[in-house]
Protein backbone atom coordinates (compact mmCIF):
# COMPACT_ATOMS: atom_id res chain seq x y z
CA UNK A 1 0.00 0.00 0.00
CA UNK A 2 1.20 3.34 -1.04
CA UNK A 3 1.90 5.61 1.80
CA UNK A 4 0.03 8.82 2.42
CA UNK A 5 3.06 10.71 0.44
CA UNK A 6 2.56 8.42 -2.33
CA UNK A 7 -0.99 8.48 -2.58
CA UNK A 8 -1.36 11.27 -5.20
CA UNK A 9 0.67 11.12 -7.50
CA UNK A 10 -1.26 11.17 -10.89
CA UNK A 11 2.21 9.95 -13.11
CA UNK A 12 2.24 6.20 -12.46
CA UNK A 13 2.44 2.82 -14.67
CA UNK A 14 -0.96 2.17 -16.07
CA UNK A 15 -1.93 -0.67 -18.22
CA UNK A 16 -2.17 -0.68 -21.84
CA UNK A 17 -0.17 -1.83 -25.48
CA UNK A 18 2.45 1.10 -26.71
CA UNK A 19 2.01 0.35 -29.94
CA UNK A 20 -1.41 0.09 -30.41
CA UNK A 21 -1.83 3.45 -28.20
CA UNK A 22 0.70 5.30 -30.86
CA UNK A 23 -0.89 3.61 -34.12
CA UNK A 24 -4.18 4.95 -32.79
CA UNK A 25 -2.93 8.62 -32.72
CA UNK A 26 -4.49 10.55 -35.83
CA UNK A 27 -1.97 12.44 -36.75
CA UNK A 28 0.53 10.80 -39.32
CA UNK A 29 3.65 13.04 -38.44
CA UNK A 30 2.91 12.24 -34.57
CA UNK A 31 2.43 8.47 -34.60
CA UNK A 32 5.81 8.13 -37.08
CA UNK A 33 7.86 10.70 -34.60
CA UNK A 34 6.30 8.18 -31.78
CA UNK A 35 7.58 4.97 -33.58
CA UNK A 36 11.18 6.67 -34.11
CA UNK A 37 11.11 7.96 -30.50
CA UNK A 38 9.63 4.19 -29.14
CA UNK A 39 13.01 2.18 -30.82
CA UNK A 40 15.65 5.29 -30.00
CA UNK A 41 14.45 5.11 -26.21
CA UNK A 42 13.80 1.61 -26.02
CA UNK A 43 17.78 1.51 -27.05
CA UNK A 44 18.95 3.67 -24.58
CA UNK A 45 17.08 2.17 -21.88
CA UNK A 46 17.54 -1.48 -22.61
CA UNK A 47 13.99 -1.14 -21.31
CA UNK A 48 10.39 -2.12 -22.40
CA UNK A 49 7.67 0.96 -22.77
CA UNK A 50 5.58 1.34 -20.75
CA UNK A 51 2.22 3.33 -20.89
CA UNK A 52 2.47 6.54 -18.10
CA UNK A 53 -0.89 8.08 -17.52
CA UNK A 54 -3.29 8.03 -20.48
CA UNK A 55 -0.81 9.07 -22.96
CA UNK A 56 2.86 9.00 -21.67
CA UNK A 57 4.83 6.90 -22.79
CA UNK A 58 7.87 5.72 -20.41
CA UNK A 59 11.20 3.44 -20.14
CA UNK A 60 12.56 2.64 -17.09
CA UNK A 61 11.95 3.38 -13.46
CA UNK A 62 13.05 4.76 -10.34
CA UNK A 63 12.13 5.60 -6.73
CA UNK A 64 12.10 9.41 -5.51
CA UNK A 65 12.36 10.61 -2.04
CA UNK A 66 12.12 14.64 -1.74
CA UNK A 67 13.12 16.62 1.44
CA UNK A 68 9.85 17.54 2.02
CA UNK A 69 9.28 13.92 2.77
CA UNK A 70 7.18 13.44 -0.79
CA UNK A 71 8.33 10.57 -2.52
CA UNK A 72 7.08 8.36 -5.25
CA UNK A 73 8.09 6.28 -8.71
CA UNK A 74 8.94 8.20 -11.85
CA UNK A 75 10.22 6.71 -15.55
CA UNK A 76 13.64 7.61 -16.45
CA UNK A 77 12.85 9.15 -19.46
CA UNK A 78 9.68 8.86 -21.82
CA UNK A 79 7.41 10.73 -24.56
CA UNK A 80 3.82 12.19 -25.27
CA UNK A 81 2.46 12.90 -28.47
CA UNK A 82 0.15 15.93 -28.31
CA UNK A 83 -1.45 17.75 -30.85
CA UNK A 84 0.53 20.92 -30.69
CA UNK A 85 3.69 19.08 -30.32
CA UNK A 86 6.17 15.95 -28.96
CA UNK A 87 6.93 16.26 -25.68
CA UNK A 88 10.41 14.94 -24.44
CA UNK A 89 10.95 14.22 -21.03
CA UNK A 90 14.41 14.74 -19.62
CA UNK A 91 13.99 14.00 -16.15
CA UNK A 92 16.55 15.79 -14.35
CA UNK A 93 16.14 18.97 -16.10
CA UNK A 94 18.41 20.89 -18.75
CA UNK A 95 21.24 22.65 -16.84
CA UNK A 96 23.64 20.47 -17.61
CA UNK A 97 22.49 19.94 -21.74
CA UNK A 98 22.70 23.42 -22.44
CA UNK A 99 25.17 22.51 -25.33
CA UNK A 100 23.15 19.97 -26.29
CA UNK A 101 19.82 22.11 -26.50
CA UNK A 102 22.02 24.65 -28.65
CA UNK A 103 22.62 21.94 -31.46
CA UNK A 104 19.58 20.41 -31.45
CA UNK A 105 17.01 22.70 -33.55
CA UNK A 106 13.87 24.15 -33.17
CA UNK A 107 12.83 23.14 -29.79
CA UNK A 108 11.27 24.79 -26.26
CA UNK A 109 11.85 23.76 -22.53
CA UNK A 110 9.46 23.46 -19.59
CA UNK A 111 10.72 22.47 -15.73
CA UNK A 112 11.75 18.51 -17.75
CA UNK A 113 9.56 18.59 -20.93
CA UNK A 114 11.16 19.47 -24.47
CA UNK A 115 8.43 20.75 -26.41
CA UNK A 116 9.36 19.85 -30.05
CA UNK A 117 7.59 20.40 -34.21
CA UNK A 118 8.51 17.09 -36.07
CA UNK A 119 11.50 15.18 -35.54
CA UNK A 120 12.69 15.88 -39.18
CA UNK A 121 13.45 19.80 -37.81
CA UNK A 122 15.82 18.75 -35.26
CA UNK A 123 19.19 16.67 -34.92
CA UNK A 124 18.26 13.39 -34.10
CA UNK A 125 21.51 12.40 -33.26
CA UNK A 126 21.69 15.82 -30.38
CA UNK A 127 18.49 14.32 -29.39
CA UNK A 128 19.97 10.65 -29.02
CA UNK A 129 23.16 11.93 -26.81
CA UNK A 130 20.63 14.64 -24.59
CA UNK A 131 18.68 11.27 -23.51
CA UNK A 132 21.58 8.83 -22.61
CA UNK A 133 23.03 12.06 -20.29
CA UNK A 134 19.72 12.39 -19.16
CA UNK A 135 19.31 8.25 -18.54
CA UNK A 136 22.78 8.18 -16.70
CA UNK A 137 22.18 10.68 -14.19
CA UNK A 138 19.41 9.52 -13.10
CA UNK A 139 20.54 6.29 -12.63
CA UNK A 140 23.37 8.04 -10.95
CA UNK A 141 20.97 10.25 -8.79
CA UNK A 142 18.58 7.87 -8.12
CA UNK A 143 20.23 4.44 -8.36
Amino acid sequence: MPSQKQANNKTRPRSGNVVEYIHSLEHKGRKEDALTLLLMMSEITGEEAQMWRPSIVGFGQYHYVYESGREGDSFLTGFAPRKANMVVYIMPGFSSYKQDLSKLGKHKLGRSCLYLGRLQSIDLSVLRNLVEKSVDDMKCKWG
